[in-house]
């Protein structure tokens, strides 16, 4: 679990109720609310490595400002060939810590992503998650 912020975490002032990207869903988390973000479908893209160490590797390559797509084709062992590139996903169509972040990211481009930073761990391994769009 993520340290607490400041102020006591969770309902301090200037939360939404959200405990941040990947963080167990709080009461509000419903997806129908106003803990939730956003709820129309995401154009998510990520990178998914089995390994902490590999995941890490292709945050470095980021880091240093090489496009998303190149990364995901190199490093991620899931859509490699599609650039990372998993479409358009609904609330309820991904793993909740997945989710959670997806849906908590703002819209970026592959030029200059904004991506989850460390990566989210699922049952799957270690994400590192960028959104291109929403509807």
């Amino acid at each position: 679990m993520a340290p607490k912020a400041k102020g006591g975490g969770r309902g301090s002032k200037g939360e939404r109720g959200r405990g941040g990207i990947g963080a167990a869903p709080g009461p509000n988390d419903t997806g129908m609310g106003r803990g939730a973000p956003f709820r129309s479908p995401s154009q998510v893209r990520h990178i998914l490595c089995e390994k902490h160490s590999r995941a890490m590797e292709a945050m470095e390559k980021l880091k240093a400002g090489q496009r998303f797509s190149e990364v995901a084709a190199q490093y991620s062992e899931d859509k490699a060939r599609q650039g990372g590139d998993l479409g358009w996903m609904s609330r309820g169509s991904m793993v909740g810590p997945f989710q959670e972040a997806a849906f908590a990211l703002p819209v970026s481009s592959m030029d200059k992503p904004v991506y989850t930073d460390p990566p989210v761990k699922t049952k799957f391994g270690y994400h590192i998650i960028m959104v291109e769009g929403r509807k």
